[in-house]
C-alpha cells in the first residue's frame, strides 16, 4: 500500500512521530500532542489487534506452541515476550514475529491516515516504539512533518517501568539493547521534550512546542 498522496484530495494533517526510549511517557506526550482533535495512532495497541487475529494467532501458535496462549486461545503477551526477548533465542524469534506484525500494522496506520486527511483531522501523531529502527522498511519518518523526542533519564525511567509494569531492575536497559541507541534517536529528532518532571510541567511544554509547530509549519 503506498502512503497518502499528498497532491490530491483534501489538505493533509500534520503528522507528527514520537521517539524516546521505554516507560519514557511517549503515549502521554502523544495523546497531549494530538489534543481532542486529533488522532493518535498507536502500532502497540494495533499490533495487539493484529495478534488477536485468528490468522497471526495460529502462526503465533504453530511456531511458539501452546504455552504463549491464554486459557481463551488468544496471545498471551506478557509470555509471548519473554520467548521473543530470551537470549539464548537470539534474533531470530523476533524477526520472526516481526515479520507477521509489521505489515499488518504498517496496513492499518496507512489505511487510519487515509480516514484522517477524508476526516480533514487537524494532527496525527504516530506512536510508534520502532518508527526508526523499521524505517527504512516502513518509511514513517517521510509522513512526518516533524519528530519529537521524549527525554527521561534511564535511572527514573526503570523507576516507572517498575512501579507500574511490575517490571525488575534492569529489564528496560536490557530491552533498549535491541533498539537504536537513544542519542542516535534524539541526534535525529526536531524537537527534544524533556519529561521528567510533573504532568504540570509537560502539558506547559506541549503548549509550548505545539504553539512552535503551528508556526513554523504553517502556509
Amino acid at each position: 500500500m503506498a502512503p497518502p498522496d499528498p497532491e490530491s484530495g483534501p489538505p493533509a494533517p500534520l503528522i507528527l512521530g514520537i521517539l524516546g526510549g521505554i516507560a519514557s511517557g511517549k503515549s502521554t506526550v502523544a495523546r497531549l500532542l494530538a489534543g481532542p482533535e486529533g488522532w493518535v495512532l498507536a502500532a502497540d495497541k494495533l499490533a495487539h489487534e493484529v495478534l488477536d487475529t485468528p490468522e497471526v494467532t495460529e502462526l503465533v501458535r504453530a511456531h511458539f506452541g501452546d504455552t504463549v496462549l491464554d486459557a481463551e486461545g488468544k496471545v498471551d503477551r506478557a509470555r509471548l515476550a519473554a520467548r521473543v526477548f530470551d537470549p539464548a533465542q537470539g534474533a531470530e524469534a523476533r524477526e520472526l514475529l516481526e515479520g507477521w506484525t509489521h505489515p499488518r500494522v504498517r496496513a492499518r496506520i496507512l489505511e487510519r491516515l487515509r480516514e484522517a486527511r477524508a476526516a480533514q483531522v487537524p494532527r496525527v501523531v504516530l506512536d510508534i516504539p520502532l518508527l526508526l529502527e523499521n524505517d527504512a522498511q516502513h518509511g514513517w519518518t517521510r509522513l512526518c512533518d516533524a519528530l519529537v523526542f521524549v527525554d527521561v533519564p534511564l535511572d527514573e525511567r526503570e523507576r516507572r517501568a517498575q512501579r507500574t509494569r511490575g517490571w525488575t531492575s534492569g529489564e528496560v536497559g536490557r530491552r533498549e539493547s535491541f533498539q537504536l541507541p537513544l542519542s542516535q534517536k534524539q541526534r535525529r529528532a526536531d524537537y527534544v521534550l524533556p519529561n521528567h518532571e510533573s504532568l504540570q510541567e509537560l502539558e506547559r511544554r506541549v503548549a509550548g512546542l505545539l504553539e512552535k509547530l503551528t508556526s513554523k509549519l504553517a502556509p
